[in-house]
């Protein structure tokens, strides 16, 4: 694979260097652009990254997705399935309004009735029955079901004035006049798929973060972003590309952050219909009788026919671990006993006779190209490969923004996605794109193919009310099984989130992505 040169793309002028700027504004350059402003419209990892900034959870998550206090001091399980949430005094949002219990109680609820949502945050909602008032600092949750999982799905869900989250609109969000959080930076400015403006939250209940303002802007092209960092134009780069760490290592003035993260890469199959797929044809272009993808062998066959180790080897360049499930091997749940898929092109060939398709099929692959690591390199030598078992591939790569936008539209057979084990196991993650869409619940919010099992609904139903960590994890391990057996999507791997810093700045690798500008220290890296 030819690697293009950092500096074959001149350096962005994306504003003064460092020391022109002084020492208190931090310019960050991020991969994927935000799709909203709105925290409980689209759950996606950029959006939930920049909203971090400006909102608050009732907990948040530590850089291994362990649950920490945020808004709530201190949680307790008071029964089965009542928690009982102490909420921290003095805390005021950036309009200066006092954060009550109130504020928890209308942010709650507006996570079930966002019009539109492309992905809706009731996934982390859904088991709530009832969210009460105790007295001003005190809530109370109750589950319709035992929730073990409620304090780390309290960390999703950001929280707002009750007023805000009681009448406004997602379109108030993105215009600004609605963002406006606990966080520890206040909105200045937004522009979509541009430059976002942050100051610092001077009333910031907790540490005060040393950055006087920040400019997160999105940079997609990976050569761009890296030679904005060597240039000194922004200081903090995410989605590091695998075919520039060698070099990056070698540089005086940068310092490279990494971890292992909770990421799967995958590939989503569109299973809406039985009769027919948008991008699927017979090998001539002809219209065919039923949706290929509704048999498990066609499904089985377009997995197996991937070579996974070569991708994560040749394409990242090892930036990812090859996988044939949810978790990365030692995380909570990861099955030991399940092996990576195997690449098995002839078997592949055997099954698309079987399945009734001798000659092979053609097909659509779509997906982000500045989303994933590398992911137009992915999706075209996974094409490359499709096409030596006989299925004829174009490979239709596009920006993040424009793919996102059509998700929910159907016009999709195949298409790489991508989604964070937030909850630091595969509980989040089968609940979001294994189980049947029912957002009403908050199950399948992910699940753009629409893959529905109830046998699989009822064991992932099982697995994430189980209160004993021991008979959930073996649950959870036989729902991710159940899944993969069916090809409920095709796993390919789990990627290495990558920073990195000018020399001199410090940041610690998150697990779950997220590029956090409080979290950016000077000190020696």
């Amino acid at each position: 694979m030819q690697r293009r040169s950092l500096l074959a793309t001149p350096a962005l002028l994306l504003g003064a260097p460092a020391s022109a700027q002084g020492t208190r504004t931090l310019s960050i350059g991020v991969a994927a652009p935000v799709t909203t402003m709105d925290p409980h419209f689209h759950d996606a990892a950029p959006n939930k990254g920049l909203a971090s900034h400006i909102f608050d959870g009732l907990t948040d998550l530590d850089e291994r997705s362990r649950v920490i206090p945020a808004l709530a001091e201190s949680w307790e399980r008071v029964e089965d399935k009542r928690w009982r949430f102490r909420l921290r005094r003095g805390v005021r949002f950036h309009d200066g309004q006092d954060f009550t219990a109130e504020d928890v109680v209308a942010s709650i609820a507006r996570t079930g009735r966002v019009p539109n949502a492309i992905a809706p945050f009731t996934t982390y909602t859904r088991s709530i029955e009832t969210v009460r008032v105790i007295d001003p600092h005190t809530v109370e949750i109750v589950t319709k079901v035992v929730e073990p999982l409620t304090p780390g799905n309290m960390a999703q869900v950001k929280i707002l004035p009750r007023r805000i989250a009681e009448s406004a609109t997602t379109e108030e969000f993105n215009r600004g006049t609605a963002a406006i959080g606990t966080g520890p930076f206040r909105l200045v400015s937004h522009a979509q798929s541009a430059v976002t403006e942050l100051a610092r939250h001077e009333g910031y209940w907790g540490e005060k973060p040393h950055w006087e303002r920040v400019s997160y802007r999105p940079i997609t092209g990976a050569g761009p972003r890296m030679a904005a960092l060597l240039a000194g134009d922004v200081q903090l780069v995410d989605a590091v590309p695998s075919g520039d760490l060698e070099r990056l290592r070698g540089e005086r003035d940068v310092a490279i952050s990494e971890t292992v993260g909770l990421r799967l890469i995958y590939l989503w199959l569109d299973r809406r219909s039985a009769e027919r797929t948008a991008a699927i044809t017979g090998p001539n272009g002809e219209a065919l009788a039923r949706n290929p993808l509704d048999d498990r062998r066609v499904r089985q066959a377009l997995s197996i026919s991937i070579n996974r180790q070569a991708i994560v080897d040749r394409i990242l360049q090892g930036a990812a671990v090859p996988t044939g499930q949810f978790m990365p091997p030692g995380g909570v749940s990861h099955d030991p006993a399940r092996p990576v898929i195997g690449f098995a092109p002839d078997r592949a060939r055997a099954l698309l006779a079987e399945a009734g398709y001798p000659n092979g099929l053609r097909l659509t692959l779509n997906g982000p190209t500045d989303r994933y690591l590398n992911g137009g390199q992915v999706m075209q030598a996974i094409g490359q490969m499709w096409q030596r078992v006989g299925i004829r591939t174009s490979v239709e790569p596009q920006p993040w923004n424009l793919f996102a936008g059509r998700l929910n539209q159907g016009n999709y057979s195949v298409a790489l996605g991508g989604v964070g084990n937030a909850s630091g196991d595969s509980s989040l993650a089968l609940r979001i794109v294994a189980a049947s869409f029912a957002p009403d619940r908050g199950f399948g919010t992910l699940n753009y193919g629409r893959y529905s099992n109830p046998s699989l609904d009822a064991l992932i139903e099982r697995a994430v009310s189980e209160p004993d960590d021991t008979r959930r994890e073996a649950l959870l391990r036989e729902a991710v099984g159940a899944a993969m057996d069916d090809v409920a999507l095709i796993p390919l791997h789990i990627q290495k989130n990558i920073w990195a810093t000018r020399r001199g700045l410090t940041y610690t690798a998150r697990a779950d992505e997220q590029t956090r500008a409080w979290l950016v220290r000077p000190g020696a890296a």
